[in-house]
């Protein structure tokens, strides 16, 4: 599958949009999380208790973890994974969030076409 020019590495872009109907559930999650997360150092567990405690995207971010989406995979090992959160506006109905349109794509055939 995989001939001597192909690199080995593959970035996967992956977008979620997430409704939060109970911010106080995914609040006491995250701070559930950190609590039993004995890697923690003291002073780093007191800002980001903080954090998650006051901004509900940081809470999501600290909960969601890229190494779970492969850490099951057959030949497949994380290499490197970087995530954030943010609140938006979101409104499904903008042509802003057709799912099925892929900028990447035409852009990437610009770029070489």
């Amino acid at each position: 599958m995989s001939t001597p020019e192909t690199s080995r590495f593959v970035r996967l872009h992956v977008e979620l949009v997430v409704e939060v109907d109970d911010e106080n559930a995914l609040t006491k999650a995250a701070l559930t999380r950190m609590a039993e997360d004995s890697e923690i150092p003291a002073d780093e567990r007191a800002h980001a208790e903080s954090t998650v405690t006051h901004n509900t995207a940081e809470a999501l971010a600290y909960l969601v973890d890229p190494f779970d989406l492969v850490a099951d995979l057959p030949g497949v090992e994380l290499a490197q994974a970087s995530w954030s959160s943010e609140h938006i506006d979101y409104d499904p109905d903008s042509p802003d969030w057709d799912l099925d349109e892929d900028d990447d794509a035409s852009d990437e055939k610009e770029a070489t076409g």
